[in-house]
């Protein structure tokens, strides 16, 4: 296989994804081009949705598999773009366009790295390469609706800009709505019972509580109130104060034992939008992590979420592009990156097959 080959059709592949909307919820055009990209290089596919998924030519249901995962949806432009969003222009060694950096970079450096692999024959394990879509928006169509179709996955590597040092440890999340409950009544006079007053002790209570288990990589666990809100007339003591927690968790907890802590200490009903963005964990000790770092990676612990989330086996995240550009204005990616990228994905997976 010519890596050169890769390398220059992996670009030219980022290019084209980038001239083409593909917000989340509305990627189908991307996942067009992905689908004829692969087609056209003697790979059957798989199309839900918008998600776009293969396995390897020697596939054995009898051996091991390891999954490539990278999303292929965008958020909306950056208000502060100088730059037209959906040109791919190039500039002194930089690509520049929407979703270059996140995580398009990171989509076609696997999707060439699954290509190096994919007609080999006496692997050790399987590959299947999925790129998916609303992975932005946490979404329920993405890779949480076809992770059942790829088979067993034995562990994965899921692509985010990382500068390709791997995260082999990632936190959780869970937003939960809060309802602090009182009694209306007239400002002037002793009635009701002021919503606010008991939200701000519950509120307190976050601010100020500290988890007993501290993870080694991500540190301790994080709460914080992002929103709020009361009342409807300057006169009244508000009956109800609603108010928002961003809950960010480490492989320390359960999503489920750090909700019933918080509503073991807070009078206010609390509702989860969901508790199935959980906290990522790779043994140091694994194989991929031990192949990674013996090829210069360092490992570290995320703290945003991404799509290794909805992983529930080993995984780390790794990839080309640095996570400081993610959803900036004028975003870009060097070139440099993208070929070093499938150079150190295709040296470290040697090291394993």
């Amino acid at each position: 296989m010519d890596i050169q080959k890769l390398k220059s059709d992996a670009i030219e592949l980022l290019k084209n994804l980038i001239r083409t909307e593909s917000f989340s919820k509305q990627e189908d055009k991307t996942a067009e081009i992905i689908n004829a990209f692969i087609n056209e290089r003697g790979v059957p596919t798989h199309r839900l949705k918008n998600n776009v998924w293969a396995f390897n030519k020697h596939y054995d249901a009898k051996k091991p598999t390891i999954l490539l995962n990278s999303h292929h949806d965008t958020v909306n432009p950056n208000p502060g773009y100088t730059n037209d969003p959906f040109d791919p222009f190039v500039k002194d060694g930089k690509l520049f366009g929407l979703g270059s950096n996140d995580a398009g970079g990171c989509l076609v450096s696997l999707i060439s790295t699954f290509l190096y692999f994919y007609d080999k024959e006496n692997l050790n394990y399987n590959f299947v390469i999925a790129a998916t879509a609303e992975e932005e928006i946490s979404g329920f169509n993405g890779l949480e609706l076809v992770y059942p179709e790829l088979g067993p996955i034995d562990f994965a590597i899921v692509g985010e800009p990382t500068l390709m040092d791997i995260a082999v440890a990632e936190k959780g999340l869970m937003v939960l709505d809060c309802t602090a409950r009182g009694k209306a009544g007239h400002a002037a006079r002793e009635e009701g019972d002021n919503a606010i007053y008991k939200a701000l002790k519950d509120i307190e209570w976050i601010r100020t509580y500290k988890f007993e288990n501290v993870s080694p990589h991500l540190g301790p666990m994080k709460m914080s109130v992002t929103i709020i809100n009361a009342g409807y007339q300057h006169n009244v003591v508000p009956e109800n104060c609603t108010f928002t927690i961003d809950v960010r968790i480490t492989e320390m907890y359960r999503n489920e034992d750090v909700l019933r802590i918080i509503e073991e200490n807070i009078d206010s009903d609390v509702v989860a939008r969901s508790v199935r963005l959980r906290p990522s964990f790779i043994d140091p000790d694994h194989k991929l992590v031990k192949a990674a770092i013996k090829l210069g990676a360092k490992p570290y612990g995320s703290p945003t979420t991404s799509d290794q989330a909805l992983v529930p086996v080993p995984s780390v995240k790794m990839g080309p592009g640095n996570s400081g550009r993610s959803h900036s204005a004028n975003e870009f990616i060097w070139l440099t990156e993208i070929e070093e990228g499938i150079e150190k994905y295709i040296k470290i997976l040697s090291e394993l097959v």
